[in-house]
């Protein structure tokens, strides 16, 4: 079966026939048939090492067998019910992640981009019942993703994003990823709602904001009066050893997004809020057909279960500080290959002097899974619930991976020849 269906692949792109898949993607020739732990399996049987969970997903990786349980009690008791009626499991999720965070209330989505268009829309509507309508402009980064919608992309700016989607929705101004956030100011205008920020930059290229920045936005948003929106997509939910990353600074948010680890591999998100923004939306002024469905509610709630048990985030620290150590040894035995070791937790970017896409191959080849990211950055986002063992094994594939790519560049110049 998985003969003729690539067959059928290569005929489509031999007749320039599109797939009844839209090709949108740059899939690897890869099918995960199953997982377990920290490891995939793909059709033939083969075993990978995944230090790619799914984008910052499978948080608790493959088949965690407290999800698998849990999920599949919930099937036997109702799927959805719709918002239009009590979701106990909404309201549960809700209380335990307000009580672990800034967060006074929230509303689940499916997805990441979804949380990010009701920020949005909240901080708009913030401003307007306070009698500010025209503040209705974001600040925004360059090199940040917040999503594929017509809004989201256009916070983000980026040509690849944005090509062919023009025009683009107006209210965003892009300023660069400051060292020094007190340059954002010179942006903020009275027409600015919010400033919207990835405390930990993913497809940016893994790159953390400090606590000291983390504070002049902070301290710049209250004496502008605008709000501070942190897209915790990726880098929330344990993924930096706490359950948020901006719990590593002492400030918090108006508004937070949170998704993919959240439901460690079911679908969906949340826009977390405080008081004050959560009173500006009246029923009616947002909804979901799918958001907070019960089968989700269920597995967020067990996500929460494991990842705030004792002992969780030190876990994660502790596999973090070895796994960044492995790194740097390696990046001082391969400095033609590696040129920096940055991140945060088990968010950890290389800074490669090949293009991404050559070494996430290469290192598949090997048996480990990564993901490439903007600035020539590999990211490594392996479960949380990695060993040591997993990271000893990481780090052999990825030395076999640099010894493959020294060997594949090209000879310096000699003497001669210069």
């Amino acid at each position: 079966m998985a003969t003729e269906i690539k067959n059928s692949r290569a005929d489509n792109q031999e007749e320039n026939i599109i797939p009844p898949v839209l090709p949108i993607y740059a899939r690897a020739d890869l099918a995960i048939d199953r997982g377990e732990g920290v490891y995939a399996y793909d059709e033939d049987g083969k075993v990978y090492l995944d230090f790619g969970c799914g984008i910052g997903v499978n948080n608790l990786g493959f088949c965690h067998p407290e999800l698998v349980q849990t999920l599949t009690e919930q099937a036997g008791k109702v799927w959805h019910t719709s918002n239009i009626y009590r979701i106990p499991g909404q309201e549960r999720l809700a209380q335990r992640l307000a009580e672990n965070s800034f967060a006074d209330t929230m509303f689940f989505t499916n997805s990441g981009a979804e949380a990010v268009e009701c920020a949005l829309k909240m901080a708009r509507r913030y401003h307007f019942e306070n009698g500010q309508p025209e503040r209705t402009r974001f600040i925004t980064f360059e090199g940040c993703f917040h999503g594929r919608t017509l809004a989201t992309i256009a916070a983000s700016g980026q040509e690849k994003l944005t090509h062919g989607f023009g025009p683009l929705m107006e209210g965003f101004d892009h300023v660069p990823f400051y060292r020094d956030m007190n340059k954002v100011e010179a942006a903020i205008s009275h027409n600015t709602a919010a400033i919207l920020i990835e405390p930990v930059l993913g497809e940016g290229g893994i790159k953390p904001v400090s606590s000291d920045n983390m504070q002049i936005l902070r301290e710049l948003c209250d004496k502008h009066g605008i709000l501070l929106i942190l897209d915790e997509i990726q880098c929330g939910m344990g993924r930096t050893d706490r359950l948020f990353a901006y719990q590593h600074s002492p400030i918090s948010p108006d508004i937070l997004c949170a998704a993919k680890g959240i439901g460690a591999g079911f679908p969906m998100g949340a826009c977390l809020a405080t008081e004050k923004v959560g009173r500006a939306m009246p029923p009616g002024s947002h909804g979901s057909t799918y958001g907070g469905n019960p089968m989700a509610m269920a597995v967020g709630n067990k996500v929460l279960d494991i990842i705030l048990a004792d002992g969780f985030f030190d876990h994660v620290e502790k596999m973090s500080y070895a796994l960044r150590k492995g790194l740097m040894t390696l990046r001082n035995k391969y400095p033609d290959v590696i040129e920096l070791v940055r991140g945060i937790g088990l968010m950890l970017g290389l800074k490669l002097a090949v293009e991404p896409p050559v070494f996430v191959a290469k290192a598949l080849e090997h048996g480990l899974l990564t993901v490439g990211a903007a600035d020539h950055t590999l990211r490594l986002l392996p479960p949380l619930i990695i060993e040591q063992e997993h990271i000893d094994e990481a780090l052999e594939k990825l030395e076999k991976t640099c010894a493959d790519i020294r060997e594949d560049m090209p000879e310096p110049p000699s003497d001669e020849d210069s």
